[in-house]
């Protein structure tokens, strides 16, 4: 058993979340979650809310709320979201804990003491019509390295450098495109460059693995060619306050995001811990004097690499004092590097970026108000952004569920057990092989092998791709024995005997989908006369805050040790079947020009 931390992108909280978010970070992490403990591996996955910031303050304004009041309505939607799709966390929770608050703290003392901070007197960027500090990414301008237009204040995409918004050539505001205005200011840096080559060694290492997407190990080292000090204080009176005097007294100075929202990972595992019973249960997957062998997977978009494979490592090492400036560990000791980065690509929605203003949008809750969520799941796993960028479009979607989830695999199941409810009622023991039999049963039961090692290695489009190769043999397997001819006494041995390897075959090839399709794995389970626990299903709980009662949110947990095994479990002969109904929903084909509509064409 290896313990394995499950690091998940936290989604921003200043609206509800559309699919191209839960594509990029949900989906793939929760296969893989679910995978690992179906191996039989210790996993912890966390992630919340992602709370502070100006984009926050732009949107609470913009409702006629506080930004508090607009963090608990966008958390608690999003914590519904996650939970209809079936994201298994062991806890989803938030940045505005006190918990958290102090997690932090202690992450900027540690770095602070070791010397990894420098204060510098440099340009912030204002809106001259609110006087409010713009966030780095609220501003575009061309890149002063590539020159590419459409450079955010923080980091070019083209060319992958980090930038400052001073420095960008014609810079503007993205909220209402007017001029910002650049005034000195006073903030703490985090000193990149003492870090840089322990960030190489660690990168070096990871390469060497060969096992990192190499888009993000060759993005991951390009952007320490330009490295340079990150400041990790802004101008904002929303967020964590910085914990030194002189600072903590100033109402307007608050901790960057990105620096607390990435030390959400550990604080949300701190967190667990705590809610557990055993404070420092935590330690298992963080303290490598610990465990040296645990692992640490992060999943998240690829607009999120920097902040993963530089700032949060750099973090890290500052408060473990292994930068070229020594140092220290603080009091949660020597913390551990990421294993892997996951990082996916772009979903787009009908050949075009999403866009929430201009209706190019989808967004979880409406989709599973419509339909299946493994019908979304299967389509993320099947044609999702996994290492290049791909598109949603309906005709697509509708195409996926209808030839494949439905002709497939749903119809597998369905005659499945209608023949045997109709002929036995039971499932019937087996007489003796064939070697058709014998081959079919070996041919499934190495599919655990095959698709497991593919999930394992993050190669989920190609782990689905398999498994549904598979379900296609055993098709083709009720084809050639053609169990319905098998008629009279003389036959009814070898009707029994097909239809238990059959039973068997649906019956490993459910475990094999459950990491994808856990809805419908449970439903599976109960067509074959099962308990319909094969996959353990998240669950929103409401809880209060550990160091503040007076404050309530809800949390996504879940009890997961249940989970089937990931091996074949023999059927039990004489276990009842019923005649079934469908497990998917085909879909209407108008449903495509309907939903076009709703996207005004």
């Amino acid at each position: 058993m290896t313990h394995v931390l499950s690091a998940v992108a936290w989604p921003y909280a200043n609206g509800p979340r559309h699919i191209g978010h839960v594509a990029g970070f949900g989906v793939p992490s929760d296969v893989f979650s679910r995978y690992m403990r179906m191996a039989g591996h210790d996993v912890l996955m966390v992630s919340g809310s992602d709370e502070h910031g100006t984009p926050i303050l732009i949107a609470a304004d913009e409702a006629g709320v506080s930004a508090q009041e607009l963090a608990d309505r966008n958390h608690r939607l999003i914590v519904e979201d996650l939970v209809g799709l079936g994201v298994s966390y062991d806890l989803y929770t938030r940045t505005t804990t006190r918990n958290h608050y102090a997690v932090v703290q202690e992450m900027f003392r540690g770095v602070h003491a070791n010397g990894y901070f420098v204060e510098q007197t440099t340009f912030g960027a204002i809106s001259p019509s609110t006087g409010r500090t713009l966030p780095d990414r609220y501003i575009e301008g061309t890149c002063p390295i590539c020159k590419t237009p459409g450079a955010r204040g923080d980091q070019c995409d083209a060319c992958g450098n980090q930038l400052d918004p001073v420095d960008l050539i014609d810079p503007v505001s993205r909220i209402n495109g007017e001029t910002p205005e650049f005034i000195e200011t006073q903030h703490f840096f985090l000193d990149l460059p003492a870090l840089a080559d322990a960030l190489a060694e660690w990168l070096d290492e990871r390469e060497a693995t060969g096992l990192w997407r190499p888009n993000v190990i060759r993005f991951s080292k390009n952007i320490l060619k330009e490295i340079r000090p990150r400041a990790m204080t802004r101008d904002i009176d929303w967020g964590i306050p910085v914990p030194l005097d002189g600072w903590r007294e100033n109402p307007t100075k608050k901790l960057y995001v990105w620096f607390d929202a990435v030390i959400g990972y550990l604080s949300a595992s701190i967190e667990w811990a705590r809610r557990s019973g055993d404070p420092d249960a935590w330690r298992q997957w963080w303290n490598p004097a610990q465990d040296a062998d645990a692992l640490a997977y992060y999943f998240m978009g690829k607009d999120n690499i920097t902040f993963h494979s530089q700032i949060w490592p750099a973090e890290l090492l500052a408060y473990a004092g292994k930068g070229s400036l020594g140092g220290q560990p603080g009091e949660y000791g020597e913390l551990r590097l990421p294993t892997e980065v996951v990082s996916s690509e772009f979903l787009t929605m009908e050949g075009r970026k999403f866009s929430s203003s201009k209706k190019v949008v989808i967004y979880v809750r409406d989709l599973l108000e419509r339909y299946q969520p493994d019908a979304f799941r299967y389509f993320v796993a099947s044609a999702g952004p996994e290492t290049q960028d791909s598109d949603f479009s309906w005709a697509e979607f509708v195409r996926r569920t209808n030839d494949e989830l439905v002709a497939g695999w749903g119809n597998l199941v369905n005659r499945t057990a209608t023949l045997v409810a109709k002929n036995f009622g039971v499932i019937p023991p087996a007489g003796p092989f064939e070697e058709a039999d014998v081959a079919l049963l070996e041919q499934v039961e190495a599919a655990f092998g095959t698709v497991g090692d593919l999930i394992s290695r993050h190669r989920q489009k190609a782990a689905i791709g398999e498994a549904m190769r598979v379900v296609g043999e055993v098709n083709k397997y009720v084809t050639d024995t053609a169990p319905w001819t098998l008629k009279g006494d003389e036959q009814r041995e070898r009707l029994g005997t097909v239809l238990h390897v059959l039973v068997q075959c649906v019956a490993d090839l459910n475990t094999v989908l459950a990491p994808f399709l856990p809805f419908s794995a449970n439903a599976v389970d109960r067509v074959l006369g099962g308990a319909g626990d094969v996959a353990p299903l998240p669950q929103l709980q409401e809880a209060t805050d550990l160091d503040d009662p007076s404050r309530a949110y809800p949390v996504i947990t879940g009890e997961y040790a249940g989970a089937r095994a990931w091996r074949r479990t023999p059927v039990v002969v004489g276990t009842p079947v019923e005649k079934p109904t469908p497990v998917f929903t085909k879909l209407d084909p108008a449903l495509v020009d309907e939903e076009l509509a709703r996207l005004g064409g």
